[in-house]
């Protein structure tokens, strides 16, 4: 049993109250380690019931006003500190949801066009909120869903038509293509602004991909389309995501269309000036009404979304269905959400979507349609640049500085996307982005880092000329003072418990920005590996412990940790 569930369990029990109390943690550590508001009329009485029937885990109970105060015991933490050392990666795998089957869809980038940084926010969070599930001991499932037709795909073909001449050999290399492809989308997007013709144009190479009834735009379309997917994996490998189903927008269009048009018949949709619509505000006065199919017999993102979404029911069957995109399609998904609610009332009870803000540099946020985009790449390879800076004199030969330069750049990218609760804007700062120093991912990676040096050390050490250590950690209690460390480090499965709970990585971010601040103080004031401090095994323990943590939790975040830097 967790100690937070056994705590409570005892105050129920002892108190003779149900439920109607929340257990937390005091916002000052020294206050204790857990704590609840007494509603009872004299606060003594309770407490006084507890100290008589106390459970070992406890060392004292204190009463500040109405708030009840629990100090844990150093058995605790120390029996809490060989459990880490003992499960490592494993400690924290809590049964989060109940082994439940879920299903997270995320990432989602438009070939033809550049993945750029809000991919990059799609690709964070839903990375780290699979991990996770995946941690938590659930059933988890990855889908990407990539979009291949559209008019824009169509004004990119159109773009890489009119500009034939420029179009990259096969043997070039993958940027190069799709550094071409961004600029023959961004040519065709401007040229059909500026001329009706070529809007109509596009339209019509639209109509002709759908349909697959032209061999030189098939031809054009499909070299584009190839050259994107390689891309998006060159990428995903980069910033390890492995996804579990690729489904293409043009899987689910032909579907799309059909239960639209069944849907249609039993009068869910209506016709209006020649296209078949949904009428959110009929269901909802807060919503809209939003085109399924087209005048021209398309049908749309709206229509195809209705498909994917009963298409991943039926590959999958998920207890819990994600979307992650941003927040600009928020309006789009509650109206499409409604529909599907008529369809199917338990897939839209099932099905949540998360949305998150615009990552935007200090020059603001950057459009695809104008071609003024900051790509995914770009921005890995401007903070790799810096991070190079910070790191050339150190050590490394070229082939490691590298690899360590790109661990430490994506992980700052990374960081910055979790550090703050999903929903709101983040502006990435490249300098403190890379800091080795305070609320940064180079932070946590660094403190791993050094937390894994000292242990290298305690492996090549004769741990015989140590004094005690013939004594376990448990051993050194009688002269050792409970620290920060001991508890910060317990509450590990906690914070992840929390997370997955309430879709938030931002928690684990703080807690491990925490840990990491305190380990730190303790490395500056305290002598860990010392032949003749009786209280060294159990310094070096803690300092396994806040390794493993630092590790687990930076996986669970989706960022890699290098072996020295």
């Amino acid at each position: 049993m967790k100690i937070q569930e056994k705590i409570k369990n005892w105050i129920e029990e002892t108190l003779e109250i149900k439920g109607n109390f929340a257990l937390a943690h005091p916002k000052n550590i020294k206050n204790g380690d857990y704590s609840f508001f007494s509603s009872a009329q004299n606060p003594e009485k309770d407490v006084k019931k507890l100290n008589e029937n106390k459970i070992p885990e406890i060392e004292k109970i204190e009463i500040v006003g109405k708030f009840v105060n629990f100090y844990l015991s150093k058995n605790f933490f120390a029996g809490s500190i060989e459990e880490i050392n003992t499960e490592k990666e494993n400690f924290g795998k809590n049964n989060l949801l109940e082994h439940q089957k879920i299903m997270i869809e995320y990432t989602d980038p438009n070939v033809f066009k550049p993945f750029h940084i809000g991919h990059l926010m799609s690709n964070a969070i839903g990375e780290s909120l699979s991990r996770i599930y995946d941690f938590s001991k659930n059933e988890v499932k990855r889908v990407n869903y990539f979009s291949d037709i559209g008019l824009g795909i169509a004004k990119a073909v159109w773009g890489m038509k009119a500009l034939s001449s420029e179009i990259p050999n096969d043997d070039e290399n993958i940027v190069t293509k799709t550094t071409f492809l961004g600029k023959a989308y961004a040519y065709g997007v401007s040229q059909s602004k500026e001329n009706p013709r070529i809007e109509t144009e596009a339209r019509e190479i639209n109509k002709k991909i759908y349909n697959k009834s032209d061999s030189e735009i098939n031809s054009l379309y499909q070299k584009g389309r190839d050259w994107s997917i390689e891309h998006f994996e060159h990428l995903y490998k980069k910033l390890g995501s492995n996804f579990d189903y690729f489904i293409a927008e043009s899987e689910v269009a032909i579907s799309g269309k059909k239960i639209v048009k069944e849907w249609f018949s039993k009068g869910l949709f209506i016709e209006s000036e020649g296209a078949i619509v949904f009428q959110g505000e009929k269901y909802d006065k807060k919503l809209h009404t939003r085109v399924f199919i087209t005048k021209d017999g398309l049908p749309t993102y709206e229509a195809k979304e209705i498909a994917l979404i009963l298409k991943k029911e039926e590959i999958f069957n998920a207890d819990k269905s994600i979307i992650i995109t941003a927040n600009e399609q928020n309006d789009y998904f509650k109206v499409v959400l409604r529909a599907i609610k008529e369809i199917s009332p338990e897939i839209e009870a099932k099905t949540k979507h998360l949305s998150h803000g615009m990552m935007k540099l200090p020059t603001g946020k950057m459009s695809s349609r104008t071609g003024e985009i900051i790509t995914a790449e770009a921005l890995i390879d401007k903070t790799k640049e810096k991070v190079f800076e910070k790191i050339k004199d150190r050590e490394f030969n070229d082939k490691e500085k590298d690899e360590v330069a790109e661990i430490i750049a994506i992980g700052a990218i990374k960081y910055s996307i979790l550090r703050q609760a999903i929903g709101g804007d983040i502006i990435f700062d490249f300098d403190k982005s890379i800091s080795f120093e305070g609320d940064s991912g180079p932070y946590l990676q660094y403190t791993y880092v050094r937390a894994s040096s000292v242990l290298k050390k305690v492996e090549k050490i004769d741990l015989k000329k140590l004094e005690h250590t013939s004594k376990k950690p448990r051993g050194t209690l009688d002269t050792w003072k409970t620290t920060e460390l001991e508890k910060y480090l317990y509450r590990f499965p906690e914070i992840v418990e929390r997370a997955g709970k309430e879709y938030t990585p931002h928690h684990i971010v703080t807690y491990l920005t925490e840990l990491a601040s305190i380990f730190n103080s303790f490395y500056a004031k305290e002598k860990i590996i010392d032949e003749k401090d009786p209280n060294s095994p159990y310094k070096i323990t803690l300092t396994e412990a806040v390794a493993h943590i630092l590790k687990s939790g930076l996986y669970i975040l989706g960022i890699k940790v290098p072996e020295r830097m």
